[in-house]
Order: structure tokens, then sequence, then C-alpha cells
């Protein structure tokens, strides 16, 4: 995710539509996706940008659950606790959305494009 140039600088690139700034901070999706993923109830999730009312960006995560789990508040609730102890408490999802099943490729890759677009202003 980077190249070093002729005069021996590193550049660091990455998708910018997956980064997201937070409270002004970077927040790397990937990292509270990680943060869901260590839930037990947690199957596999993805975790976009998401504008609220007032145009500030907050994490919203997608969150397919493993069988036997029952969505709900509660279990959104924790695991909103549960991304705050595993990270910086601004980095947790302002809000989960449960989802049987993630967009994906024929390669199994989630689409996260596609749930970007399934996320309008609040």
């Amino acid at each position: 995710m980077g190249h070093i140039d002729e005069d021996g600088y590193f550049f660091y690139s990455a998708r910018a539509n997956d980064s997201m700034k937070v409270s002004g901070i970077w927040v790397s999706p990937l990292e509270v996706e990680n943060a869901l993923l260590s839930h037990p109830a947690v199957a596999e999730c993805a975790v976009v940008a998401m504008q609220d009312a007032m145009d500030l960006i907050k994490p919203k995560a997608f969150i397919a659950l493993r069988n036997g789990q029952e969505a709900g508040d509660d279990l959104a609730d924790a695991l909103k606790r549960h991304v705050k102890e595993k990270l910086a408490p601004y980095k947790y999802p302002r809000i989960i959305e449960f989802v049987d099943d993630l967009p994906k490729t024929s390669t199994g890759k989630i689409q996260r494009f596609k749930l970007r677009e399934q996320t309008p202003a609040s």
C-alpha cells in the first residue's frame, strides 16, 4: 500500500473511500471490522462511512451473525461496547445493521461500495 520514490521517500497510499475521518481522526474500517469479528456472535461484517444529519462522518457496521445468534438492540449495544473495549472509543460503529449476508464478488470479496450506496445521510 505504498511505494518508495527515486529519492528514497516512502509514500503511503490507501483507498480513500475506505478510510473515514471521525472526530477529526482517521479511522480504518478494517480495524473496526477486526474488533467486531473478535466477538463470538459475529460471522462477518463490513464497516462503511455514514454521514449524519449534521454532515459528520460516523462508522456504520453491517453484521451477519453466526447461526443461533439473535439480532436486536441488546446485541447491537453489546457489540458497540465490545469495540470500545478493543479500540479507542470514538471508533465504535454508531449504527449497526444486521443482515443475512453481505454483497460479494464471485471470488468472495465484500462489495463495500454497495453498502455505501445503502447508507444515505440520516
